[in-house]
C-alpha cells in the first residue's frame, strides 16, 4: 500500500543540500516522489513511498546515517512532526504497475 507523508524541517537550503550528498546517488529503494519545496520555517518535505516497511528500511538504513553525518554527528533529538497523508489515489510514472 502507498504511504505518504508531508514533514516539515526547520533547516536551510544548504544543510538539505549537505544531506543529500551524504546520501549519494544510488535511489533510496521504495521511494517513489521526494518533492522538497521552501516555506517560511525552512523545507517542507513531501513524499511517497511504495509501503511504509520501504520507508521505514531507508530510514533507518540510509537517511538518518546521512543526516547524522550533515549534522557533524549533532542531529537534533527530535525528529519533526510527519504529517501523514490517506491516500485515496495514486497515480502516474513513477507508481508501480500503473502502466503509465
Amino acid at each position: 500500500m502507498v504511504y505518504a507523508y508531508v514533514q516539515d524541517v526547520p533547516i536551510h537550503e544548504e544543510l538539505y543540500r549537505r544531506i543529500v550528498d551524504e546520501l549519494g546517488p544510488d535511489p533510496l529503494a521504495g521511494s517513489l516522489l521526494h518533492l522538497c519545496v521552501r516555506t517560511a520555517e525552512g523545507l517542507r518535505y513531501i513524499d511517497v513511498w511504495e509501503s511504509e516497511e520501504h520507508c521505514a528500511r531507508a530510514f533507518d538504513e540510509r537517511v538518518h546515517p546521512a543526516v547524522d553525518r550533515a549534522f557533524g554527528g549533532r542531529r537534533p533529538p527530535v525528529e519533526p512532526v510527519v504529517t501523514h497523508l490517506e491516500v485515496i489515489d495514486a497515480r502516474g510514472a513513477l507508481m508501480p504497475g500503473t502502466g503509465s
